[in-house]
């Protein structure tokens, strides 16, 4: 599995192939294969081309981040989890912790329910809060206190649930670390190299340079517009990787 890390630090990225057209995925999945540790498929490519999706995608060789972040009743979610689990390729499949504990367990059992005794099986991330929310947006929906506050307790609801890792920004991730060890998982949205390609139509609130969030302990980066709308997506993809590399 990616998780574990192999020797090379593109097992670090994840690139987000944030596109409605699986035809458009694949041309720029077969472009970066070589060069990422995984793919992240959304909401946006999955709705628009299901299962499919991540069988062609997760053909290619890396592993699939299937972030549909499920946000529902426990029975609701842990069916769907059990779903995602049994798909060829799936290495991450995430909820949002603001489900609360029970809903979290359940997605924490049916990860493993339908893996064999002793094989290895997907992690299990929670959503923490978005990387698009700053103070003002986490206040205007009834959430109190600052954002790293609200995080790193929910990360440890998610961790005292079964829950392997979080999703969270990197100005979250130390404090994490700190939380709840070494063990746990944390994948960082919102990495933004210096030049990012398309700074004025980011949506991003809460974002880090690749260093900035491997020297914050995050296990995982995921990537989309900077490389995706760069000119050169490969050497766009090949810089963050040597960023990575510089920073471990």
């Amino acid at each position: 599995m990616t998780e574990t890390f192999d020797a090379h630090p593109r097992s670090s990225l994840i690139v987000a192939l944030d596109f409605d057209s699986l035809n458009t995925a694949l041309k720029f999945a077969k472009l970066l294969a070589d060069q990422v540790g995984m793919f992240k498929i959304g909401s946006q490519l999955f709705t628009a081309a299901g299962p499919t999706a991540v069988k062609e995608i997760s053909a290619l060789g890396p592993g699939i981040f299937l972030d549909l972040k499920f946000h529902d009743i426990p029975n609701t979610v842990a069916g769907a989890v059990l779903s995602c689990a049994a798909m060829t390729g799936v290495q991450l499949v995430n909820v949002h912790a603001l489900g609360g504990a029970a809903m979290l367990h359940a997605a924490a059992q049916a990860i493993s329910a339908g893996v064999p005794m002793g094989a290895d099986r997907p992690r299990l991330l929670a959503v923490t809060v978005l990387t698009s929310m700053d103070q003002k947006a986490i206040r205007e929906v009834g959430i109190g206190g600052p954002p790293k506050t609200r995080v790193v307790k929910l990360a440890k609801l998610a961790k005292s649930a079964g829950v392997d890792g979080v999703v969270a920004s990197v100005q979250e991730a130390r404090a994490i670390r700190k939380a709840c060890g070494r063990d746990f998982l944390i994948v960082t949205p919102g990495v933004r190299p210096k030049d990012n390609p398309s700074p004025n139509s980011d949506d991003q609130a809460r974002t880090a340079t690749p260093a900035d969030a491997i020297k914050a302990g995050a296990d995982f980066l995921v990537v989309g517009r900077p490389i995706l709308a760069a000119a050169d997506p490969r050497a766009a993809a090949q810089a963050i990787v040597e960023e990575i590399a510089s920073a471990k």
